[in-house]
């Protein structure tokens, strides 16, 4: 998270709230429909998503902070990713008002048609991480995870040792007629081979791991003449959000059976690669991992693909949202956003207003947090 202002936002999703909650326009933000929202928008949790099919679509990767919740939060949260990270390419400001007019204008395509909307010109980030997901195949995965194509998890700083009985633990719920279901979309042309866990291991990762259980599992996948294939899983504990839900939304109580829950219906090609399970007590969410599914990593925006990327990722939100609602719901929560375009740029003045406000307070949090952890 010191590594930059922009890696502090995409970290602080607990602060983002709070900060949020206590801005200047937090009591103009308007209550959209009550729908799943990401509750985690930013730049880092978009990425290309395999289908299964072999294509690949962009779709929101990470559903952990996800809710029932108000979509204006997901618009606010992706808006300040982007102003962020426009600033970390040395940016003018005015690329920052560009980009999220770009952004409302992509979202509300998607409000008006999200089937076949004007997504507008694919930005070179996304082009370039499309083609190179579109290239990639089990041993680019398994390098990349793994860094090696032997069929075993190296122990070391980025995963552990399980014990004995925690082992047999995984092995015996991963051998389950539910699991083994999910496993067996690995293959898509024999769905009548043998499963088995042939390594396993705690699996070290970044902000939204630390101090919950995390598993990486080994699946071998024996075929016809007896040779082995091979995936990928990502076991991760679920906890209660930090992303208000709206009042009276119900959703599952379960914290996993909630992500997976929200997976299905804002990111259909993730969610079906994933299951909600119970192991050491612990609610956890059992994911397939495919070598297409990548993040956007954002160096450095030029000017022109700072807007163009801004129109673009917002349409994939508006999508993501606007598939969960009828076509009077998307069109009265489209008014409801154009209504309050009177400032000096063509965006709604409690998005623009929000998004400066928590720009400085995430700054400042910034340099406190080098001050208090990095140099530590």
């Amino acid at each position: 998270m010191a590594r930059s202002t922009h890696a502090y936002v995409r970290g602080n999703t607990a602060k983002f709230y709070e900060w949020l909650a206590d801005s200047p326009a937090a009591k103009r933000v308007p209550r959209g429909p009550a729908i799943w929202i990401c509750g985690d928008c930013h730049l880092g949790n978009l990425g290309p998503i395999d289908d299964g099919n072999g294509r690949i679509e962009v779709q929101i990767r990470d559903l952990d902070q996800a809710v029932i919740g108000n979509p204006a939060h997901d618009l606010i949260r992706l808006g300040l990713s982007l102003a962020t990270a426009a600033r970390g390419s040395d940016l003018p400001g005015v690329t920052t008002a560009r980009m999220i007019e770009a952004m409302m204008d992509g979202y509300a395509k998607a409000m008006a048609d999200p089937t076949s909307g004007d997504v507008g010109s694919e930005p070179d980030v996304v082009r370039s991480v499309k083609r190179r997901a579109l290239g990639r195949k089990w041993k680019h995965l398994a390098k990349e995870r793994l860094d090696s194509l032997d069929p075993v998890i190296p122990l070391g700083n980025k995963f552990w040792a399980l014990e004995e009985d925690e082992r047999a633990t995984l092995g015996k719920m991963l051998g389950a007629s539910n699991v083994a279901n999910l496993l067996l979309s690995l293959d898509h042309k024999d769905r009548n081979r043998s499963v088995r866990m042939v390594d396993a291991a705690y699996w070290m990762k970044g902000c939204s791991s630390l101090g919950l259980l995390r598993f990486a599992a080994l699946i071998g996948l024996k075929n016809a003449t007896g040779r082995s294939d091979y995936g990928l899983l990502d076991l991760k504990e679920a906890i209660d959000p930090i992303a208000p839900a709206l009042p009276g939304a119900i959703m599952p109580a379960d914290p996993a059976e909630r992500v997976v829950a929200a997976a299905r219906a804002l990111s259909p090609h993730l969610g079906e690669r994933m299951i909600a399970t119970k192991a050491f007590g612990r609610s956890l969410f059992i994911r397939e991992l495919s070598p297409q599914d990548l993040k956007l990593e954002v160096n450095q925006f030029s000017n022109g693909q700072a807007v163009t990327a801004s129109h673009y990722l917002a349409f994939v939100v508006g999508k993501a949202h606007a598939r969960q609602m009828d076509d009077t719901t998307r069109r009265n929560w489209a008014e409801i956003l154009d209504a309050d375009r009177r400032g000096a740029i063509d965006a709604p003045t409690w998005l623009w207003e929000s998004i400066v406000s928590l720009a400085g307070s995430h700054e400042a949090g910034y340099l406190d947090h080098c001050r208090r952890y990095a140099l530590a």
